[in-house]
């Protein structure tokens, strides 16, 4: 439990909203086109690739979680995050519909308090800043503490690119003495909360009494057929695993395989650069992996290598992830849980019926309303799983987390924070992006009578016995 707020943190969270509450005043009547200037400054000040570069491995270097050489190609979604902001309006009128007689209005909602994940420092104050700034708000970041460091700097780099095109730095505002009970006063205070980390924060977003959008926790599952490419399947599985150790929520953690190509996969899959443990070795990977039901922090997001040797045996030059078969589903299977690292189970499945309870059964298990996907080209399967499964989010033969966030070569909106709907207990399952930053006002003038007879809205029922 976290400690109290102590007076003076309360009143340094004060100063901060202050200062975030003018400079929003500040840009309220700046137009659209200024405003698509000026998250074209931010996002070039971060994105660009040697500031982003220096920013991805700093990250890395101050937390110790993710791939050092990997990380920095995650600036393309700051690109992303861009391209989707300069298509949308913000300012005024963003949407006729004039059957209807309604016209909306978008207006900002205030200061909004982001919370940094430890492992995107770099990624997500931008991508929070441009849709914040797009739509006429300051925000207030208050970083994790083990990536303290990257986040003031990152912040502070936006801070001079908002000077340098003559707006207030303090749009941008970062909270350099972080804690938990700042955190929480801060979410308290602000308009709007939107929060990207595990699940004890997200709980703690949606109980600070203000509006928030949270993420849930992932536990990606991915179905692969026997219609499937399986050189696609197994290639686009390791780069899913290995974008940045497997930092994600996003990431595979569990792979169903149709059982007649289970075989060739398993094999390609290791072709891949996946290492297939022993029963013996799975054994020891467990208790290294887990403790108390709990991912033990020291083998998230760092390379296969480092785990094996934790749990006592060593990886061929080779090899880049683990790979588990696992035939169990449940609490007390740890390897049908979330993974959060360079670790992949695998299960054999007879049947698509069968493949679709497996499903089933690990999201009852964890990451409910999260993301899953498949690998197929039967309509039908992919159909089916659609209808089952319990995620906000599905992705068809995709690196799952290369792309549910968004990605050049699918229509998700492009974030960094992804809501999981009310199977996780958040209030949208909608990634979050420009909209989410807005109020609207719909104004709704007189259209000529839209009211059916009773005879067409109660159908069969209309005149029927009453009781």
């Amino acid at each position: 439990m976290a400690r109290p707020i102590t007076e003076e943190e309360k009143q340094y969270a004060q100063e901060l909203l202050e200062r975030a509450r003018a400079a929003q005043k500040q840009i309220a009547n700046l137009t659209q086109e200024e405003v698509d200037r000026a998250i074209q400054a931010i996002a070039w000040a971060t994105a660009n690739e040697k500031t982003f570069t220096r920013l991805a491995r700093m990250g890395v270097e101050e937390s110790g979680l993710g791939d050092w050489h990997g990380r920095p190609n995650k600036r393309f979604k700051i690109k992303g995050v861009l391209r989707d902001a300069l298509r949308q309006k913000s300012v005024g009128i963003v949407e006729e519909i004039p059957d209807k007689g309604l016209v909306k209005y978008a207006k900002p909602v205030g200061v909004i308090a982001a919370l940094v994940p430890t492992t995107n420092p770099a990624l997500t104050p931008p991508g929070m800043g441009i849709y914040a700034l797009k739509a006429k708000n300051a925000v207030l970041f208050s970083p994790h503490p083990r990536a303290k460091q990257t986040t003031i700097e990152t912040v502070r780099i936006m801070r001079t690119a908002l000077n340098k095109i003559g707006l207030p730095e303090d749009l941008y505002v970062c909270a350099e003495k972080p804690s938990i009970p700042l955190a929480q006063e801060l979410m308290a205070i602000c308009d709007l909360t939107i929060a990207t980390g595990g699940p004890a924060m997200a709980k703690s977003a949606h109980m600070s009494g203000k509006p928030a959008y949270a993420a849930g926790q992932g536990n990606s599952t991915m179905v692969i057929d026997e219609t499937a490419d399986i050189e696609e399947a197994a290639h686009n599985s390791m780069l899913s695993k290995m974008s940045d150790f497997g930092s994600g929520c996003s990431a595979d953690g569990n792979l169903i395989v149709e059982e007649t190509i289970y075989d060739r996969f398993l094999e390609q899959l290791q072709k891949e650069g996946g290492y297939l443990v022993s029963d013996e070795q799975k054994s020891q990977l467990e208790k290294v992996l887990w403790k108390d039901g709990h991912r033990t922090i020291d083998t998230i997001a760092c390379p296969a290598e480092k785990i094996a040797e934790k749990a006592g045996f060593s990886l061929p030059e080779d090899k880049k992830f683990l790979i588990v078969k696992e035939d169990n589903i449940g609490r007390e299977h740890p390897f049908s849980t979330e993974k959060l690292g360079t670790l992949l189970s695998i299960f054999k499945y007879s049947g698509f019926e069968s493949a679709l309870e497996m499903v089933a059964k690990i999201y009852e298990t964890q990451g409910k309303g999260h993301s899953c996907g498949i690998y197929s080209f039967n309509d039908e399967h992919i159909h089916q799983l659609a209808m089952i499964a319990p995620v906000s989010r599905m992705m068809v033969r995709q690196p799952q987390s290369k792309a549910n966030a968004g990605s050049f070569t699918n229509g998700m909106p492009m974030t960094s924070s992804m809501g999981c709907g009310v199977w996780a207990g958040n209030i949208t399952n909608e990634n979050i992006s420009l909209k989410h930053y807005l109020n609207y006002t719909w104004v709704a003038r007189p259209i000529a009578e839209d009211k059916p007879s009773d005879e067409e809205l109660f159908g069969e029922f209309y005149n029927t016995e009453t009781w």
